[in-house]
């Protein structure tokens, strides 16, 4: 059943999922969660030592059973994972549970963003060398490309490149407060 109050915020990595979760959870009155913060409670291991020694399958399930544990909440925003869309059953829980909300940020942002990120494994080579602006760039490129399906399937989308926090957090809280109530009309 869908719960338009349960609030998902997907995008790339950097897009601000994690910085905008919580205010837009106080501005709505709504409990926050950071899917990536429950997963490395739960395994007591960051998500990079996860990857490296249990292996991203390992890691999306596991994301998929936090997210069915979350799944019947409402009144709550969850930050998704970068990636945790690309994930089947994890997209059609969550677009079948809630309000998808991505975060849209553009190529050259991201890749300014992540540049200066010393600690994500998406910068590396894979011999852990830092990628050079280019290759970093290429790579956003593509993982957006893949993505970009997904993310268009959002139910609200808001460009977060140059757009002050506070903004953002308060036309977030109207777009879904809007989208509540019309959701609510639509089924008592």
């Amino acid at each position: 059943m869908n719960k338009p109050g349960l609030i998902f915020l997907t995008g790339f990595s950097t897009s601000g999922k994690s910085t905008i979760g919580p205010l837009l959870a106080n501005s709505l009155g709504f409990d926050f969660i950071d899917i990536d913060k429950e997963i490395v409670l739960l395994e007591k291991q960051s998500i990079n030592e996860i990857f490296a020694e249990k292996g991203e399958a390992y890691f999306r399930e596991l994301e998929f059973n936090v997210l069915k544990k979350i799944a019947d909440s409402d009144n709550l925003v969850i930050a998704l994972g970068g990636g945790t869309l690309e994930n089947d059953k994890s997209f059609e829980l969550i677009r079948d549970a809630g309000t998808l909300v991505y975060l849209k940020s553009q190529l050259e942002t991201l890749t300014r963003r992540l540049s200066h990120k010393e600690d994500r494994p998406l910068m590396k080579g894979p011999t852990g060398e830092k990628l050079s602006l280019e290759e970093i760039a290429k790579r956003i490129g593509d993982m957006l490309s893949r993505r970009e399906p997904r993310y268009s399937q959002a139910h609200i989308s808001i460009l977060t490149d140059e757009t002050p926090i506070g903004i953002t957090v308060e036309q977030l809280t109207r777009q879904i407060e809007r989208h509540i109530k019309a959701s609510r009309r639509k089924n008592p």
